[in-house]
């Protein structure tokens, strides 16, 4: 199952404390229907959100807990690790836990309606356009013929020649 959710988690970093030894931040890209947020997770956030999501789904293996902070390559190998983790668990769950869309700052999700089998993408995402509301691209408050020639002496050739078209078309010359 395909949700209209992606996450990724692009990058992280280290974080130095004063009152606690330093510890890595990871950045979470969470795409949600075209709209990108971000979300900085450390990995005990991590390891506490496994432990909850374990009681109600089949989760996927975690990344070692004990490794040593500060070792680029071991980060490196955890980024792709918790990555793994998090799109795991969105391809492999038709309902996502609440803990799940928390943990991601994720609100609502976007519903899907259900796509008939006969029904190709294509049809599918010209549904999804033909609901956008239309705005009206030109609003004319009053009649622009009768305006442009109190706006200044000269005609404007390309307005003359535009509201010609609209208002006079059977002028236009053969």
């Amino acid at each position: 199952m395909h949700h209209t959710v992606g996450v990724s988690i692009p990058s992280f970093r280290y974080e130095e404390s004063e009152q606690e030894r330093g510890y890595t931040v990871f950045k979470i890209e969470v795409l949600m229907s075209g709209r990108k947020h971000f979300v900085e997770k450390r990995y005990s956030e991590f390891h506490a959100l496994h432990k909850k999501l374990k009681k109600s789904i089949k989760t996927p293996e975690m990344p070692s807990k004990h490794v040593r902070n500060w070792v680029p390559k071991v980060l490196e190998q955890r980024r792709q690790g918790l990555e793994a983790y998090l799109q795991t668990i969105l391809m492999e769950n038709e309902e996502l836990p609440k803990i799940y869309l928390d943990f991601l700052n994720i609100r609502h999700l976007p519903s899907l309606p259900k796509v008939e089998s006969c029904c190709s993408i294509d049809d599918y995402e010209s549904q999804e356009f033909s609901k956008l509301s239309h705005q009206p691209v030109l609003l004319f408050l009053r009649d622009p013929y009768i305006l442009s020639t109190a706006i200044d002496d000269f005609s404007n050739v390309v307005i003359e020649g535009v509201l010609q078209g609209i208002y006079y078309p059977c002028l236009q010359p053969r």
